[in-house]
């Protein structure tokens, strides 16, 4: 048994700057963070645009910048969530350049802020076009510089600990606690009891349940799998946002991002012929949110039938778009493409979740002692659709909101002891080492193929309808594997993306309106 005070499961932004936090206040607490890859891979770290926070208040005001998330939020925003991040956004701006993290500055010293789709002010403070990264670096080199805070690569959480584990133990299911997790170690195959007061999950998002994604391939839903095997509240798992402007190549997996900020500096969308469309669908044209410009490409798509439009950007000021934007310009040199001379082949791609184990405005979840922080959590913030790059901001908001409550839970010190001490050892007695790995991906591939195709941006009753049988039919058989393997880092991904797709056909047939990024194109009539 692994006794930690705090495990967090994950290494973005959410789980370093909470970690950090509780560290600098508790320098008698153990912290433990755990990350099934290296410490620096994480959804965070391919955040390109920035983070939205009002610091001009001569042209922009808190008051905007909450009406723009509203908006985009299709209504559906939790009021109260949309003005505790948005009003205590600049303050956390503030630790993060304290922790060394650097931004943009323009000739007179103040931040040179961007401008993405659904934003009416330009406040999105950036570094370049690598902002997560540079973020994640300076996390990274406070949280190594810290003696309570153990790091933990290559670590794999296979289960959460609640009285479901407890041998002999009595519980309601609607009174559930955490007491930590099983995390198999990737490089000794052996699966260790991690015992804890408080878990925090900050596991990122869920974009490999689908065939394309921006998403690196750790986002395969962990933190949501594990929570709901939990019986942990999950709620809006129907809003999926798709970033419209992915770089379009035949090959599944992670496709290269082309930041909406790149819209905001004045590319323009174009058919493969170079006709330009988003007039037709929004007065707001390149800057229209996601949703709609997602959308709006998905449908000139199945007019033409093309398998993806263009992105224009021949017309920019060059030497200022590489000042802004160079790994972009970079990554599209790679594929062979010179952004000014060639139109950029572009189509949408999974990249969002905005829903996700509902948490109240400290981050607890519906399971006592177990916190969520960042796009594994539903906050409220983004409602049916996020506000670009809100999303990091609701992270370092939200980080802090759960390390304050954290702080006073250890200081109130009311953890069952008993059961923290009473985890059995994970049972793998008469398993088998599953040495079929291509069933594995064949049936992660079905999976990724249902989504993409019965599940998108535009969806109906009858697509959904044979998306719950296909993904029973793929559930039934992963269960079977389970049943008789030796858990690795597959399985248990695939475990994951099965639940996390369950949940978002299930809540989907459940969503009777078309609401932000959720489209049913049935529910028009």
């Amino acid at each position: 048994m692994i006794y930690t005070d705090v495990l967090v499961i994950g290494s973005g932004i959410s789980g370093l700057s909470y970690a950090l936090k509780i560290a600098q206040q508790r320098p008698e607490s153990k912290i433990t963070v755990i990350t099934k890859s290296d410490d620096e891979e994480s959804n965070t770290k391919y955040a390109q645009g920035g983070v939205a926070v009002v610091t001009d208040f001569q042209k922009d005001s808190f008051e905007k910048h909450i009406e723009d998330t509203l908006r985009a939020g299709d209504n559906l925003c939790k009021t109260e969530t949309v003005e505790i991040v948005v009003k205590e956004g600049p303050e956390r701006i503030k630790e993060m350049v304290e922790w060394g993290a650097n931004f943009d500055k323009n000739d007179t010293e103040t931040y040179d802020l961007g401008r993405e789709g659904g934003h009416t002010e330009n406040r999105v403070v950036h570094y370049k076009d690598i902002t997560g990264a540079e973020i994640e670096r300076a996390l990274l080199e406070a949280v190594r510089a810290s003696e309570n805070i153990e790091l933990l690569t290559h670590h794999y959480v296979v289960d959460l600990i609640t009285e479901h584990h407890i041998p002999n133990e009595s519980f309601d299911k609607y009174n559930l606690n955490c007491y930590g997790a099983y995390v198999l170690d990737i490089k000794t195959q052996k699966i260790k009891r991690m015992s804890a007061k408080i878990t925090l999950m900050a596991t990122g998002g869920c974009g490999h349940v689908y065939k394309n994604t921006t998403n690196p391939n750790i986002a395969t839903g962990d933190g949501i799998g594990l929570a709901h095997r939990a019986k942990a509240k999950i709620s809006n798992m129907e809003f999926i946002q798709f970033h419209p402007t992915a770089f379009y190549s035949n090959r599944a997996g992670q496709l290269p991002l082309i930041s909406e900020a790149v819209r905001g500096f004045g590319a323009k969308l174009c058919t493969i012929s170079g006709e330009r469309f988003m007039h037709k669908y929004d007065v707001r044209e390149e800057l229209a949110s996601r949703d709609i410009v997602a959308r709006a490409i998905d449908s000139e798509m199945k007019l033409r039938g093309d398998d993806y439009v263009c992105l224009d950007c021949r017309h920019l000021d060059h030497e200022k778009f590489m000042n802004h934007f160079p790994n972009i310009y970079q990554q599209c040199k790679d594929e062979g493409l010179d952004m000014f001379k060639d139109l950029i082949p572009v189509v949408p791609a999974s990249h969002y979740l905005c829903g996700g184990i509902d948490v109240d405005l400290f981050g607890q979840s519906t399971i006592k002692n177990m916190f969520a922080v960042g796009e594994c959590s539903n906050t409220g913030l983004h409602g049916a659709n996020r506000l670009a790059s809100n999303s990091l901001l609701e992270a370092l908001v939200f980080a802090h909101r759960a390390a304050l409550k954290t702080i006073k839970r250890l200081l109130e010190d009311d953890f069952n002891y008993i059961n923290l001490h009473k985890v059995p050892e994970w049972d793998q007695e008469g398993m088998n080492v599953n040495e079929e790995m291509v069933l594995l991906n064949y049936l992660r591939k079905e999976l990724q193929n249902l989504m993409s195709d019965l599940v998108g941006i535009v969806r109906s009753n009858k697509r959904l309808k044979l998306a719950k049988q296909k993904e029973e039919e793929i559930y039934r058989a992963v269960k079977e594997i389970y049943n008789f393997s030796i858990l690795s880092p597959q399985l248990s991904e695939l475990r994951n993306l099965v639940s996390v797709a369950y949940l978002i056909i299930s809540q989907s047939i459940e969503q009777k309106e078309n609401r932000g990024a959720f489209y049913n194109k049935d529910l028009e009539k």
